[in-house]
């Protein structure tokens, strides 16, 4: 299966985070500043696209109308770590992450979590232990309950919720704040996560 991956506005070492969709067997990926999405000419084949960008606060028109053609299209969303906090005044985009106010937040580097799998039944988190490992974290309002929580942790520095899935138009929707740097990049747990929740967007 074919992903695109989508960056801009935030620094991180590329090779490290190359390192995770390299690694993935099955899957080819193409790592791309959002604008040059918008003007890619296989925008509509790739079965899944990560999202790892921090626009803000708004999308351009361009970027807006690639964002929802995915959700027409029914392609899967995945919303990596600090793009959940891109375009906090796009109403649209915090219904597809299903928080709002994701403008009143604060983060906390290399912070030791534990890791719970809320949902042990699901795709994404299915037969997977508990686990722990050190990222950055963000405090902010958690996913409402139109979402499917999959991974939580107990941390006064982070928000509840760290994976959950949900839908918006015809695509599924998979969101993990987890994914500051390569000690968290290089955990088999979110690996794996990341890995299931790409194929589980694709359907």
């Amino acid at each position: 299966m074919n992903i695109a991956v989508i960056t801009g506005e935030h620094g991180f070492r590329e090779k490290d985070f190359d390192a995770v969709f390299q690694s993935m067997v099955g899957i080819e990926f193409v790592r791309e500043d959002m604008d040059d999405f918008v003007d890619d000419p296989k925008q509509q084949d790739y079965d899944t696209v990560v999202f790892y960008n921090f626009h803000r606060p708004y999308p351009t028109e361009p970027q807006a109308q690639a964002i929802l053609d995915l959700s027409v299209r029914g392609q899967g969303i995945v919303i990596l770590h600090h793009a959940i906090l891109a375009y906090p005044d796009w109403d649209v985009y915090s219904e597809i992450c299903g928080i709002s106010d994701r403008d009143d937040f604060d983060y906390f580097p290399k912070q030791t979590l534990q890791v719970q799998v809320t949902d042990p039944t699901h795709p994404i988190t299915k037969d997977l232990s508990n686990w722990e490992m050190v990222d950055e974290t963000y405090t902010m309002k958690s996913a409402g309950e139109d979402s499917t929580v999959l991974l939580s942790v107990d941390h006064p520095n982070s928000m509840d919720v760290i994976g959950w899935t949900r839908e918006y138009g015809n695509s599924r929707v998979f969101c993990l704040q987890s994914g500051h740097d390569n000690r968290t990049y290089s955990h088999p747990n979110f690996h794996e996560v990341l890995r299931r929740g790409i194929l589980w967007c694709a359907k």
